[in-house]
């Protein structure tokens, strides 16, 4: 399933829990991790462990836990309470480079074996730029495997190890540090073949600004956008779906290279369109399906 949104619920709020499955968001992100205080992640893990085991059946959207880092004592508490309970995948913070989501794999793949879950059904997420060492990465995540969904990037936690005053300049852009972990987190994930995810727009109230974002994203070569506010996932949803023109359009250009298999480039409503523009119509005829 290819997914536009992906909403960040906190793990210890059952009111935010219930609003979240009800947002329309394609995947839902369960937070063990930074939305939930040191105090609350004992409760949250038993909500989250709680509300995926009482799920219907038929639930549309994806659920995910965003567990601690790997190398923290949480980590380990997250999945062992969580594994029995399916979630569809894993969001991992902290992520330094394809090792450590080999070796979530390997622990996923013995609470698989454990629980009667089939091997790999488990994906993981790497939330790939959180520290100064992982930008050099990036290229890193195509010897991960099918478990490896996509890969996201995040810039408050980097910004933050770097010691930046901002990570965006007075215009609402991102700074250059900045511009380059978004593009070097894009390439990373086309390289491994994997989904590309833009980071969130942090201003939920701004929906213009998010609107902006989710168009400036889309443009680049991603495929969907975080969030953190169920009020965001209908302008998410919207902006990573073709629209009828773009369908339109795209049927063409397969329609027309059909009709002449043998040719390297064709006119297309009275543009000339060749085996590049082919791929990408069949991108847009796949992602409206």
């Amino acid at each position: 399933m290819s997914v536009r949104s992906l909403l960040f619920v906190p793990g210890d709020s059952d009111r935010k829990l219930a609003r979240g499955a009800e947002s329309g968001a394609d995947l839902v992100i369960l937070d063990l991790e930074d939305a939930v205080a040191p105090e609350h992640k004992a409760a949250a893990r038993e909500r989250v462990a709680a509300w995926l085991a009482a799920r219907p059946a038929g639930d549309r959207a994806q659920c995910w836990v965003r567990i601690n880092p790997l190398d923290s004592v949480e980590s380990g508490r997250d999945l062992a309470a969580i594994a029995a309970a399916r979630p569809d995948g894993i969001v991992q913070p902290k992520v330094g480079s394809a090792d450590d989501v080999i070796g979530l794999g390997r622990l996923l793949e013995e609470l698989e074996s454990r629980h009667g879950i089939a091997a790999g059904a488990i994906r993981i997420l790497p939330i790939a730029t959180e520290t100064p060492s992982a930008v050099f990465g990036l290229g890193s995540y195509a010897r991960c495997g099918a478990r490896l969904y996509g890969l996201t990037w995040g810039a408050e936690d980097l910004s933050a190890a770097v010691g930046a005053s901002a990570n965006r300049d007075a215009h609402g852009n991102w700074t250059a540090p900045y511009q380059l972990a978004r593009s070097l987190c894009l390439f990373g994930a086309k390289a491994a073949g994997v989904a590309a995810i833009d980071t969130l727009h942090a201003d939920f109230r701004d929906q213009p600004g998010l609107r902006a974002s989710c168009a400036e994203a889309r443009r680049d070569g991603f495929t969907g956008k975080l969030a953190i506010h169920p009020d965001q996932v209908a302008h998410i949803n919207a902006a990573f779906t073709p629209s009828a023109d773009e369908v339109r359009h795209a049927e063409e250009i397969v329609a027309a290279f059909e009709a002449h298999p043998n040719a390297g480039v064709l006119s297309v409503g009275g543009k000339m369109v060749d085996r590049p523009h082919l791929v990408q119509a069949r991108r847009v005829l796949e992602r409206a399906r």
